[in-house]
């Protein structure tokens, strides 16, 4: 039963049934309710009201008696993983509706490491108002309103200055619109912009712009800190005050009070972190009123006048209306280059999505604050340019001296204005404290300022590690998950504050942060680009998934907004834009390469079904061409662990280049669930062994009905199977009859469908079953048991109210979509031979080191193991991974004794392509038409395969195929046939069909007999060294229901003796590995 644990059946029996309860409570199934017996309704004292279980069951509430159903009315919770302490509530399952099966059931619990005490403390929640709007005003309102809007004023001028507002916000606006529809399309956790990116995009992309956001956030603290302490640095030494040495020292210093004062803020907890940026806003609000009062009062003295700033008038405005690109900086400018350094400006949309996880209802906050925050700031960017180009001259020398002299004179400005051979200090062109100048009160644009710089850095520490947490979380990155513990009862990412305050740290005793502001804007946008490419991919997937309540986007203004986004990038700097494409796509690979086991829904995965359903449907009307001949293979192995050279050897022959399916038929029927099980099986361990393959499970009474079966459902349109590979069987003299009549069935089953048929046949065998471990098995008849038991039982107590468990698990998802994190089910390949079929359940424990192993292990001693976990000889190992090791310098001999159409010939030329082969050879050996034109048909086939351009070492014509074979030979023969001439101890009959070979049929196929014999001679004079062998035969139709067809058939693959045979003296083994090629 047991497949080669026998010895330890009665405690695997015993552990199974353990097992096979967790195994149940993980498979239940998605659609669960109380059941309501038929007869509730007649009863007068049954309360509708109170239809409930316990209180750590889900419950369904029916206020009329005719909705006393097995059924349930939809309700979200069914749809959801709810996190709350309310109980839950289930739906029934399809199977419990079919078979009338309820049974009452606790809710699974949860794993331990989400079991977690409620914390103390009060849960802080926000609204779009203080949650979005006001962070993100905070943000966009920067110090480049300060210092650069008067710049860009003075070098674009009014007209383009306007345009280069209006192309920022642009960008944002689409960006913000995309990330609206993003985070409408369902529930948005903790994360912001990495969570929104990774569950629309997928984990490479997400993971990716996760880990750049943390670290350009972490560095951009930095940033506003230094910049905070430049400007108030300014304003000390306008009133001489130095603290240390007025320059980098002074910056340190401040910087670092600053910092730590920010991160206790975060500490302290979010409900003081948003009071502490009300704070700063209101104080923001009041510098900008004050420069508004200043432009509209104008200049308080002649030093005002003299430095440009003169009050709003009509030349100033005709003036400044035309751009003046100078150059600034050693930097010549243009409008590209001074959008580029206006655009930082915009960037701060995400400041209230970073906070998601802090938001009472991110899906209408983050849309709303967001939204009419850049609507506000664009109208204020936009009117304090036109303020300050109609009231601020581009030049101004501030000689109060010059001014005075041409006052009330015809030459009005042009003296103090005239800066062509000197330097002017003074201007929107060259003062950047333009609008303190501006200004009724000048110190309050400082206060402005320092609010600007510290709320942008406060809300960077504050959302950094939310993202890092939310990453750490995901698992995304190794060595990171220390940062996912959160602490108090908002789940404060204290660690996270920690990290980002070193980091920020380091970077302030830099000092000097100018060099690396464009990476960090490029970083900003390399994530703003991808917000949009995910609508417009999610968009094109056609997903029925992708359904956002925000219904204002549209896919291709989303692409523009991409494109829009990588150019800015390259307007910024070009070089910061390829180190950003750089680390994106080297951290996309790395988490690509690592197969994170998530399961998202993104749009990747959409798309991906989108695209093979597309490329199905153009493949359909592609006409085959023999140039384009792949073979694809079915191949007959049972469950992949038992028989895994088979599967190497047509992994070989189709990875990266052809189908390869692996089919299971198993006699008789199981539930579905057992079917589930060995697929994921299956899966897992093609996975872990990366084989790239499908498989399919096929099941009747009859085995070859079976693989009928198999052979029919295998494959979609033109994408099927072409070829049947199977194993020899090498039993085939004392096995039952009507086993060896269902091997040919088979075979013959696959020639009327048009498919060749591939017979593998390794000196050692290839059923390694009983040597190489499979863990712990239970046999599929005890689960089906069980399963028989549980619908007994259920359907006895049928008249109770009960509910079983809803939580949807994965053991229920289809298996085509595998996880590494369901139950491990697996086979015994005896089930395809009639055997008892066995599943595996694999511990937790086990899991976890299957787990580290799955995929990344080449050592084929980890992945080959004998029961128990011994470990396998040298012999046997070698045996295992015979088609995995590089083979020693040999040849792969090519018997194409007829012309088949070149599939005999097609796969020895595809082996020797791959690297295990790459010191063997081709030799290609055929037979004569005739003695004397030997030559003529070995140049003939030399000129046949250079048309081919098949590289071949030698071309050997066969000339005497007809002599007579040697009577040792002849002995051999006969021993191998003894068994099934007439009047043999085995001679029987099976289903009223003879099996035995009568003395007519040897004389009537004595030709045939001694071709097949000489054949036999020729292979071990010509191949008995060689590494492989490919041999073509032809099936005979005319006598396919004969014994004699069978048993010759079974002659042509015996190339070497068995134990069993009786030995001939004189005669050798042939040692290679044949492949036997039947086509049609």
């Amino acid at each position: 039963m047991f497949s080669g644990k026998s010895s330890s059946a009665s405690k695997d029996m015993e552990k199974g049934e353990h097992e096979l309860a967790d195994l149940d409570q993980n498979n239940v199934s998605r659609f669960q309710v109380a059941k309501v017996d038929g007869d509730a309704e007649k009863d007068d004292s049954l309360n509708v009201n109170q239809l409930s279980v316990g209180h750590n069951q889900g419950s369904y509430d029916s206020r009329h008696k005719s909705q006393l159903t097995r059924e349930v009315p939809p309700r979200a919770e069914h749809y959801r993983d709810l996190t709350t302490s309310s109980p839950p509530v289930f739906r029934p399952t399809l199977e419990e509706l079919h078979e009338e099966n309820f049974e009452q059931k606790q809710p699974e619990r949860k794993d331990d490491d989400q079991q977690q005490q409620q914390k103390k403390g009060k849960i802080i929640r926000f609204g779009w108002l203080e949650g979005v709007f006001m962070r993100c005003l905070l943000n966009i309102w920067g110090v480049m309103l300060f210092l650069r809007l008067s710049w860009v004023i003075g070098q674009a001028g009014i007209g383009e200055g306007a345009a280069v507002i209006i192309l920022a916000n642009i960008v944002t606006i689409v960006t913000t619109i995309s990330m609206s529809a993003v985070c409408t399309n369902g529930l948005i956790k903790g994360g912001g912009i990495y969570y929104m990116i990774s569950r629309s995009l997928g984990p490479e992309f997400g993971g990716a712009i996760g880990l750049m956001f943390t670290l350009a956030n972490s560095i951009a603290v930095s940033m506003y800190i230094v910049g905070f302490c430049e400007s108030l640095q300014d304003l000390l030494k306008s009133y001489d005050v130095i603290l240390i040495d007025g320059a980098t020292n002074d910056i340190r210093v401040v910087g670092l009070a600053t910092l730590i004062a920010i991160l206790i803020l975060a500490i302290v907890g979010m409900d003081w972190v948003t009071r502490t940026q009300m704070v700063l806003l209101v104080v923001l609000i009041f510098s900008q009123i004050d420069f508004v009062i200043g432009t509209i009062l104008g200049p308080k003295s002649d030093t005002e006048v003299s430095k440009g700033f003169v009050g709003y008038n009509k030349e100033t405005f005709k003036e400044n209306l035309y751009s003046d690109y100078r150059a600034f900086e050693g930097v010549e400018h243009n409008f590209f280059s001074v959008f580029a350094v206006f655009f930082p400006a915009v960037t701060g949309i995400v400041a209230g999505a970073n906070l998601s996880g802090d938001l009472k209802d991110p899906s209408s906050a983050i849309p709303i604050g967001t939204l009419l925050a850049i609507l506000v700031t664009f109208v204020s960017y936009v009117a304090y340019g036109f303020m300050m180009g109609g009231c601020m001259l581009r030049e101004a020398s501030g000689n109060i001296t010059e001014y005075i002299s041409v006052i009330n004179t015809s030459e009005s400005w042009s003296i103090f204005t005239n800066c062509t051979d000197r330097d002017c200090r003074y201007g929107l062109h060259n003062d950047n404290q333009a609008m303190e100048l501006v200004s009724w009160w000048g110190p309050l644009i400082y206060g402005g300022c320092f609010a600007a710089t510290l709320s942008s850095a406060i809300a960077s520490l504050v959302g950094a590690p939310r993202v890092l947490q939310a990453l750490a979380k995901d698992k995304l990155y190794p060595f990171i998950g220390f940062f996912s513990e959160g602490f108090g009862a908002n789940n404060d990412p204290v660690r996270g504050y920690v990290l980002v305050f070193c980091i920020s740290f380091g970077c302030i005793l830099i000092a000097q942060l100018n060099a690396i502001a464009p990476l960090l804007s490029n970083f900003f946008l390399a994530a703003y680009a991808l917000i949009n490419f995910s609508v417009f991919h999610a968009s094109i997937s056609r997903s029925p998934g992708w359904r956002p309540a925000f219904k204002y986007y549209n896919a291709w203004v989303s692409l523009i907004g991409t494109l829009l986004c990588i150019a800015v990038m390259f307007l910024i700097s070009w070089w910061t834009a390829l180190i950003t494409f750089v680390v994106v796509i080297t951290l996309y690979l790395y988490v690509s390469y690592r197969k994170p086991e998530v399961n998202w829904g993104s749009s990747t995965q959409a798309q991906s079904y989108s695209s093979a359903l597309k490329a199905m449907q153009e493949l359909n009307r592609v006409e085959e061409h023999v140039k384009n001949y792949r073979p694809q293979i079915l191949v007959l192995s049972g469950m992949p662990s038992t028989r895994p050279q088979l599967l190497h050897f047509s992994n070989l022959i189709t990875k990266g280049l052809s189908l390869n399916i692996c089919g299971y038929a198993i006699k008789g029927h199981h539930s579905q669930r057992v079917s589930d099980a060995l697929a994921r099986k299956a899966y897992t361990w093609l996975r872990r062994h990366r084989i790239k393959s499908f498989f399919n499970v096929a099941e009747d009474e009859n085995y070859v009905t079976a693989v009928q079966a198999l052979i029919k459902i295998s494959g979609l349109g033109k994408l099927k199977p072409n070829m049947l590979l199977m194993g020899y069987k090498n039993d085939w003299q004392t096995c039952d009859r009507e086993e060896l009549l269902q091997y040919f069935d088979i075979i013959h089953y696959a020639l009327d469908k048009y498919l060749a048929v591939g017979i593998l046949r390794v000196q050692e065998g290839l059923d390694y079953s009983g040597i190489i471990n499979d863990d712990e098995v239970v046999p599929i008849s005890f689960l089906d048991k069980k399963d028989a038991e549980e619908k007994m039982r259920r359907n006895q107590s049928a008249g109770q109210l009960s509910q079983v468990d809803g939580v949807s698990s994965d053991t229920d998802t289809p298996p085509t979509t595998p996880r590494m994190d369901r139950v491990n089910i697996s086979t015994d390949p005896s089930a395809g031979d009639g055997g008892d079929t066995t599943v595996t359940v694999d511990s937790k424990e086990k899991k976890k080191k299957i787990k580290k192993k799955s995929g990344k292990e080449k050592n084929p001693e980890l992945l080959y193991t004998g029961p128990g976990g011994v470990p396998l000889s040298k012999d046997i190992l070698n045996n295992v991974t015979l088609f995995q090791r590089k083979q020693k310098k040999g040849f792969i001999d090519v018997w194409w004794l007829y012309d088949d159409g070149g599939l005999t010939l097609l796969i020895p030329y595809i082996l020797s392509t791959k690297s295990i082969y790459s010191s063997c050879k081709l030799r290609i050996f055929s037979l004569a038409t005739s003695k004397n034109d030997l030559d003529r048909d070995q140049r003939n086939l030399a000129a046949l395969l250079s048309k081919f351009r098949i590289e071949y070492s030698d071309v050997v014509v066969i000339p005497d195929i007809t002599r007579k074979a040697q009577e040792e030979t002849k002995k051999e023969f006969e021993a191998l046939i003894e068994n099934f001439r007439s009047g043999s101890d085995n001679d029987d009959s099976s289903g009223g069909q003879r099996t035995y070979i009568t003395d007519t049929e040897l004389i009537a196929l004595q030709e045939k007999t001694n071709r097949h014999m000489r054949l036999r001679e020729l292979l071990l004079q010509h191949s008995q060294e060689s590494t492989f062998v490919v041999m073509y035969g032809s099936p005979n139709s005319k006598e396919r229901n004969s014994i004699s067809t069978i048993v010759y058939g079974m002659v042509r693959a015996t190339n070497q003796r068995d134990a069993s045979f009786p030995s001939c003296a004189g005669q050798p083994n042939i040692s290679s590995h044949i492949l036997l090629l039947i086509l049609y």
